[in-house]
């Protein structure tokens, strides 16, 4: 299997896969197939296709040790950037056939709706997680300072979740949101126990407690 992840045609096979579900709604928008409000039904398919990439970036670090796969750590950086390419056509999506690309209107509604300002809000923090993807960003902040940046990706999670949650809300229906919660939840869970196995209490050194 680590052989399979490692040949060249499969970047450009999950790169294919990952264009799927915008290929399905562009189709799907062509041919007036989303139902009877169409606008509504491409900005909230855009935002479940965000969470679940959310959800498939943030898997990768635990199935590669779970299944001692390191080869899959080299599709994490494309699940992140394909995360920002769906929350970047959601927001498009919203501004346009929603608002009309109307700027002050968009800053209204924004300002005048939770839901909508933590949506946004979590798009603004992705923003420098997508810019600093890059091998030369990593060289340039150096290491620690951009694994500290890119640990925004968990709030980012969060912020996704209630913005998810608000805006369900309105048709009391929580089924989804329960689903994604408890997927985030328990990647969550799983990096916060690596944690502390890895930083467990080690003898005692000089007189003080050193972690590992």
């Amino acid at each position: 299997m680590n052989k399979l992840l490692l040949h060249p045609a499969a970047k450009p096979l999950v790169f294919g896969l990952c264009l799927l579900p915008f290929c399905w709604l562009f189709y799907a928008a062509l041919g007036d197939q989303l139902g009877a409000n169409p606008a509504e039904a491409l900005i909230r398919s855009l935002g479940d296709w965000t969470l679940r990439f959310i959800c498939l970036a943030l898997s990768v670090t635990p199935l590669r040790v779970m299944t001692g796969l390191p080869a899959l750590a080299r599709f994490r950086r494309m699940l992140g950037l394909f995360t920002y390419f769906y929350v970047v056509l959601h927001l498009l999506s919203y501004s346009w056939l929603d608002m009309g690309f109307d700027v002050p209107e968009i800053s209204r509604d924004i300002a005048k709706r939770p839901f909508i300002l933590v949506g946004f809000s979590a798009f603004v923090l992705l923003t420098p997680l997508a810019a600093t993807s890059f091998n030369a960003a990593i060289k340039a902040l150096g290491a620690k300072r951009w694994q500290w940046l890119h640990k925004l990706v968990y709030l980012i999670a969060g912020l996704g979740l209630l913005h998810f949650f608000w805006m369900r809300a309105g048709k009391n229906n929580f089924t989804e949101v329960y689903v994604y919660a408890a997927v985030v939840a328990l990647l969550l869970g799983w990096r916060v126990f690596q944690f502390f196995k890895k930083n467990r209490l080690q003898p005692l050194y000089n007189g003080r407690i050193k972690l590992s």
